[in-house]
C-alpha cells in the first residue's frame, strides 16, 4: 500500500489532473463541434468560429477550474459533493464559451445546441473518467494488499519434493516463493522452474540474501530436511524472527483443506524425530485386509491412531470401544468424513465391565483386538493405585478373556516402557497385566486352556502430542506467557511419534508368531529442559527474558532416566532393525490368575497398602521411587532377610 500510494501522489498530483481534466475539457468541445457538423450539416467547425470555440473552452475550462479547485479533488476519493463542483466549473466554461462565441462570432439555435453537447460530452468524460481510474485504483489496492500479505518464502534443497512443494504454494494467498536456497556451492547460478537457487555457507551469506529479497518464511519439504539443518537452518530462523514451514506428512493431512494450503510451521516434533522408518505396508494391509478390527481405548492418542491407519487398509469393520464420549463422537464425525465407507461401529463402554465386553464380542466378533485402553498418567496413578489395577490389569484380563472365549485370532496389547524395572504403580499395573497375557498365552500353547488365540505385547515410550503429555502442556504453558515447568533439569524421556508408534506396533503383529512381548527401538533419548527451551525459541521467545524455567522436583513415582528397551543384553533381535522380542521371565497362569483375583478384589475394596504389598510381592523389581510406596520396599527386604 505505501507504494501505492507514493505511486498516486507522485503522478496523480494536482497539476496532473488539471492538465487531464483541461485536455478532457477541450476534446470535449471539439467532440461536440464535429458532431453537430456532422448531423446537421453545419460548417462553423473551421475557420474562425473554430478557433473561437476552442480558445473559448480553454478560457472557460481553466477559469472553472481555477475558481472551484476541482483539480485538488483526490480521484480515489470523489464523493457527490465533488460531482456538483465538477458541473458548476462546466456550467463557467459554457457561459465563457457563449459569451466569447456571442461577441466574435454568432448566437443562434445551432450554436446553443453545440453548447449543449459540449457541455454533457465533458461532463460524461471527466465523470467517466474518474469512474474508471476510482475502478482501476480498487483494483489495484487489492491486489497490492494481497501481495503485501504474501509473505516471501524460500525453499530449502532442489530435490524432487521441493520442487513439488512449490506447485502446492502456487496461486496461494498467502506465500509466495522467490526461490530455493541450498547449502551446496556446486548448485550457484541454477534455476529450478524459473526461479533461482541462492546458495549459503554461513550465517552472513543467509542475512544478504533475506534482506535483499525480504524473505520472511523458509519452506522444508520433508521432515529429514528438517533434521539434517536442526542446529543450522532452523536456528537461524528462530533467531531471526522468520518461520519456519514444513509441507506436512500424509498422516497429517485430514482431506478438509486445500493441497495449496497444505503448510504448517515447524514444530518441536519434527525436532524431536528420526528418519523414516521403513515398513513392509504391503504385508499389513494384507494382514488386516478384510478382517473385523476391534479397537479398545479407540479414542485415545494411539487407538484414534490405529483406527485412522485401519480404515485405510480395507478392513472388513472396524469396532471403536471406548468409554469417553465426546472423544469418541469426535473421533466418529472424523471417520465420517474421511472415509465415507468405512463400515465402523462407535460402542461407548469400559474394559473394566466383563458385560459390556461380552455384547462388543458377541455381536460383532472381532478377529483382531487391538488392547489401547488404559490409564497412563504416572503421577495420577500413584494418587489413585486402585484404578490403575481394575483398568489397567483387570480391564485387560477381561479383554484377552474375551478374545480366548470367542477365538479371535490375535491380541496386541499396547503396553509401556514404564513397565521395565517399574518405579510406579502405573508401569507395575502394565507389567503386571504384560504377565497375565503372556501366561495366558503360554496355557494356550501347552494345551492347559482351549483356543487359538495369538497374544502379542508391545512396548514403547512417551509418543509426541498425546493427550497430557509435556508438548501439549509446555506449548500451553508458553502460550499463557510462562512459566514452563520442568521436573528436573537432569531428566530424560524417549520419544516417537503417533503414527510412528501405530506401524510399529502393526509391523509386530503381523511378523508375531504369538506370545510375545515386542520392544521398539525409541532412539535418543531426549533432555527434557532441552525440550522446554526449544520449544520456546520456536515460538520466537527468550529463556529468562520472556519465558521462565521453573523446576518443581521430580514427581511421585518418576524416574529420572527411563529404561533402554532396546538393550541387546534383554532382548533378541526380529527381522526388523527397530523392533525386539523382551527377553521376560514366563509365569504359571493359574499361580497369575490367582494373584490377579486379589489384586481386584483389594483395589476393590480400597486397600492399597495389601494391594501395593501384593503388586512388589509378584513383580520383586518394582521399587518405588520418590513416593509414599517407598515404605513397602523395605518390608519386602525385611521378608526376604
Amino acid at each position: 500500500m505505501g507504494k501505492l500510494n507514493k505511486y498516486f501522489h507522485q503522478y496523480l498530483n494536482a497539476k496532473i489532473v488539471f492538465a487531464i481534466d483541461l485536455v478532457l475539457s477541450v476534446l470535449s468541445s471539439a467532440f461536440a463541434l464535429l458532431t453537430l457538423a456532422f448531423f446537421a450539416s453545419w460548417d462553423y467547425y473551421k475557420g474562425v468560429f473554430a478557433l473561437w470555440w476552442i480558445v473559448s473552452s480553454l478560457i472557460g475550462t481553466v477559469g472553472g477550474m481555477l475558481l472551484f479547485k476541482t483539480y485538488k479533488v483526490v480521484v480515489r476519493h470523489t464523493t457527490l459533493k465533488d460531482v456538483m463542483s465538477y458541473i458548476w466549473m462546466l456550467v463557467i466554461k459554457i457561459l465563457v464559451m457563449a459569451l466569447v462565441i456571442w461577441i466574435a462570432c454568432v448566437m443562434n439555435s445551432r450554436v446553443v445546441l453545440a453548447l449543449t453537447y459540449d457541455f454533457l460530452f465533458t461532463l460524461f468524460l471527466l465523470i467517466g473518467v474518474r469512474l474508471v481510474m476510482f475502478i482501476a485504483y480498487d483494483v489495484y489496492k487489492k491486489k497490492a494488499k494481497e501481495l503485501n500479505n504474501r509473505q516471501r518464502v524460500l525453499v530449502y534443497g532442489i530435490s524432487d519434493k521441493s520442487t513439488a512443494a512449490i506447485t502446492r504454494l502456487q496461486n496461494s494467498p498467502h506465500y509466495h516463493v522467490v526461490g530455493f536456497l541450498s547449502p551446496d556451492v556446486q548448485n550457484k547460478h541454477l534455476k529450478i522452474s524459473d526461479l533461482p537457487v541462492y546458495v549459503y555457507q554461513n550465517d552472513e551469506d543467509l542475512d544478504s540474501i533475506v534482506d535483499a529479497h525480504s524473505v520472511r518464511c523458509i519452506l522444508f519439504a520433508t521432515e529429514a530436511d528438517v533434521l539434517k539443518e536442526n542446529n543450522r537452518l532452523v536456528d537461524y530462523c528462530t533467531e531471526h524472527k522468520l518461520r519456519s514451514l514444513i509441507v506436512p506428512t500424509i498422516d497429517e493431512l485430514d482431506g478438509h483443506r486445500s493441497l495449496k494450503e497444505r503448510v504448517r510451521d515447524v514444530k518441536i516434533e519434527d525436532l524431536l524425530g528420526r528418519p523414516e522408518i521403513k515398513i513392509s505396508m504391503d504385508e499389513i494391509v494384507k494382514n488386516f485386509n478384510g478382517k473385523v478390527v476391534m479397537v479398545t481405548g479407540a479414542a485415545g492418542s494411539i487407538g484414534s491412531e490405529l483406527c485412522r491407519q485401519l480404515a485405510t487398509f480395507g478392513v472388513k469393520k472396524l469396532v471403536l470401544f471406548d468409554n469417553a464420549e465426546t472423544p469418541m463422537h469426535n473421533l466418529r464425525l472424523e471417520l465420517e468424513a474421511r472415509y465415507p465407507t468405512l463400515d465402523f461401529v462407535p460402542i461407548i463402554g469400559d474394559v473394566r465391565h466383563p458385560k459390556r465386553l461380552d455384547y462388543a464380542f458377541r455381536d460383532h466378533k472381532p478377529q483382531v483386538v487391538f488392547h489401547a485402553a488404559a490409564y497412563k498418567h504416572v503421577p495420577l496413578m500413584e494418587e489413585n493405585p486402585c484404578e490403575a489395577i481394575l483398568v489397567n490389569l483387570f480391564g485387560s484380563r477381561n479383554v484377552a478373556n474375551k478374545c480366548l472365549e470367542y477365538n479371535t485370532e490375535m491380541m496386541v496389547m499396547i503396553s509401556t516402557d514404564k513397565a521395565v524395572n517399574p518405579t510406579n504403580i502405573m508401569g507395575c499395573s502394565k507389567r503386571l497385566a504384560e504377565i497375565y497375557v503372556q501366561s495366558l498365552g503360554l496355557a494356550v500353547e501347552q494345551g492347559k486352556m482351549k483356543g487359538n488365540t495369538k497374544f502379542v505385547t508391545t512396548r514403547f515410550g512417551n509418543v509426541l502430542g498425546s493427550n497430557g503429555s509435556v508438548i501439549p502442556r509446555f506449548r500451553e504453558q508458553i502460550a499463557n506467557g510462562g512459566p514452563v515447568t520442568v521436573t528436573h533439569p537432569e531428566i530424560t524421556r524417549f520419544f516417537m511419534t503417533i503414527p510412528e508408534a501405530c506401524r510399529l506396533v502393526m509391523e509386530a503383529a503381523t511378523m508375531s508368531s504369538g506370545n510375545q512381548i515386542f520392544v521398539f527401538d525409541m532412539g535418543e533419548s531426549v533432555k527434557i529442559d532441552t525440550l522446554a527451551r526449544r520449544m520456546i525459541k520456536l515460538a520466537g521467545l527468550e529463556v529468562g527474558k520472556d519465558i521462565e524455567i521453573q523446576y518443581t522436583g521430580l514427581r511421585p513415582g518418576e524416574k529420572l532416566y527411563e529404561e533402554v528397551l532396546s538393550d541387546h543384553e534383554n532382548t533378541l533381535p526380529t527381522k526388523h532393525d527397530r523392533i525386539r522380542i523382551a527377553k521376560v521371565r514366563e509365569y504359571e497362569y493359574e499361580h497369575v490368575n490367582s494373584v490377579l483375583s486379589d489384586l481386584t478384589d483389594l483395589a476393590r475394596a480400597v486397600d492399597i497398602p495389601e494391594m501395593v504389598k501384593l503388586m512388589k510381592k509378584t513383580v520383586p523389581e518394582f521399587i518405588s521411587q520418590n513416593s509414599r510406596f517407598m515404605i513397602y520396599d523395605n518390608q519386602q527386604e525385611d521378608k526376604s532377610e
